[in-house]
């Protein structure tokens, strides 16, 4: 399976211990030539471990354009990513990444931007605090963490020109400040948009309290780190049909879609294979798919003429995909 081709050169500049097993990078050209510009919200493809890509977003602020920072929590049930970044990268290595992308953009005619992070979900979410800071928006950010010492880039915060903007809560923490998630988004506002990330239980509470609030989807925004692939009784052998050359390719109950495809000879670029990333959506011509992915917001997955095929099935016999 292929991840896409990386296209540009860099050389770890520098590694820094940040907070407990969170490290940061900071990236520089390889060639001394400027890095592509990027927004708040982007990320990049970095090569993790041998044949393991993943995608990291990028901490620093826009528009510096000599370097990149992305920062890596070293997870405990790390498929190989987080603990090849932590125990292999080193000061001076050169690698590949991809140029950045960005599926995590702030909106710009928002009044106000509210900016929830939990855990490492920090790393676009302080990118976009600095943002915000340096265009004079309006803007307030909370940061959620088990504890301090899990805290990462707090020093930071505390010497920007947004420190007062930035309420920090712990868990192990007194009740009294701790995030009360139905009490800060109680009534939506017209005009404010919500951006939340870190793991997926705390994105979870955020996003269903604010649907349950009436807040429109429009105004909320939201980026996964990682998934858990969910598999059912329910899933079932189904087949997919190639728009370009018409062949037939069975989807067995235990295989993805990309697995399948792969052993047919047809190559589907993928990343996260968790369907958090979007590298491998695919447009849907024909059929039902099965979503099982957190790229796509429910309004996305209901119209049902895209998909990802590491993850999702499909609740049809056939899909007709645009390949």
């Amino acid at each position: 399976m292929s991840t896409g081709a990386p296209s540009l050169k860099v050389r770890v500049q520098s590694r820094t211990v940040e907070a407990q097993d969170i490290v940061s990078f900071e990236l520089v050209s390889a060639d001394g030539k400027p890095l592509p510009a990027f927004s708040a919200g982007s990320h990049i493809d970095v090569p993790a471990a041998p044949g393991i890509t993943r995608q990291y977003s990028l901490c620093n602020e826009p528009g510096e354009p000599d370097r990149y920072q992305i920062a890596v929590l070293r997870e405990p049930s790390s498929r190989g990513g987080s603990a090849g970044m932590h125990e292999r990268l080193k000061v001076g290595d050169v690698i590949e990444i991809s140029a950045p992308r960005n599926h995590f953009p702030l909106a710009h005619e928002a009044a106000k931007s509210l900016l929830l992070a939990g855990g490492i979900g920090v790393t676009p979410i302080l990118c976009m605090a600095e943002r915000l800071s340096a265009v004079g928006a309006e803007f307030e950010m909370h940061y959620c963490t088990r504890s301090k010492e899990r805290m990462a880039f707090a020093d930071r915060i505390g010497r920007s020109r947004f420190a007062d903007r930035v309420r920090f809560h712990f868990d192990d923490g007194p009740a009294d400040q701790k995030l009360d998630i139905p009490a800060l988004l109680a009534a939506p506002q017209a005009g404010t948009h919500l951006y939340v990330c870190g793991p997926k239980g705390f994105m979870d509470a955020v996003l269903n309290t604010a649907r349950e609030r009436g807040w429109p989807a429009s105004q909320l925004h939201c980026e996964y780190f990682s998934a858990e692939v969910t598999h059912s009784a329910s899933d079932q052998t189904f087949e997919v049909q190639i728009a370009s050359t018409g062949q037939i390719i069975i989807v067995p109950s235990d295989k993805t879609v990309v697995q399948a495809l792969t052993e047919a000879g047809v190559e589907v670029q993928t990343s996260c294979e968790q369907g958090v990333c979007g590298t491998c959506l695919t447009r849907v011509l024909e059929g039902m798919p099965d979503h099982k992915d957190m790229y796509l917001t429910p309004e996305e997955q209901a119209v049902n003429d895209q998909f990802t095929p590491c993850c999702s099935r499909a609740k049809s016999a056939r899909l007709i995909l645009d390949l």
